[in-house]
């Protein structure tokens, strides 16, 4: 028999696949931490917002969860996300290893890594190629990230 915190992850991920950013939210627990290599350290209400814009933005995003697993505290996943780009119109393939930590049946704590090279060159194209492993392109891609959340959450309009 799964553990609860196991379907907990299957419908974090089942709502992905549905662009359902509200869904995924209610999986949070208040107080949530997330990161990844573009999204480095969101916290509060910011790991809810990140999910609802990037799936009203992305009218194409497929998530296939690959394998997943998860006990009273902790667990991982692994999942497959394919879609365009929207500010360079490239197609993206990207393999994400996740690792969570919970508490109260809710996700307290969610780490994504996927390889920000292999990312960079699929996204940005030859951009990505020639300067994906430097961390001059890490840093603006990491802010122009952060802008765009925080203009989500203001309400702002988005521009690309």
């Amino acid at each position: 028999m799964a553990h609860e915190n196991e379907d907990l992850l299957r419908r974090f991920y089942d709502a992905f696949g549905r662009h359902d950013g509200e869904e995924m939210a209610a999986c949070y627990a208040p107080g949530a931490h997330f990161s990844d290599p573009v999204f480095t350290d969101l916290s509060g209400e910011e790991p809810a917002a990140m999910w609802k814009m990037l799936t009203a933005r992305a009218a194409d995003l497929e998530v296939k969860l690959v394998a997943h697993g998860a006990g009273e505290e902790t667990g991982t996943a692994h999942w497959l996300a394919d879609y365009t780009f929207t500010q360079t119109g490239r197609k993206v393939h990207n393999d994400i290893r996740a690792t969570f930590r919970f508490t109260g049946g809710l996700i307290a704590e969610h780490r994504d890594e996927f390889s920000f090279g292999a990312w960079s060159r699929q996204a940005l194209g030859p951009v990505g190629l020639a300067l994906g492993w430097t961390p001059l392109l890490k840093a603006k891609v990491r802010r122009q990230a952060r802008q765009s959340l925080d203009e989500f959450m203001a309400g702002r309009p988005q521009a690309g």
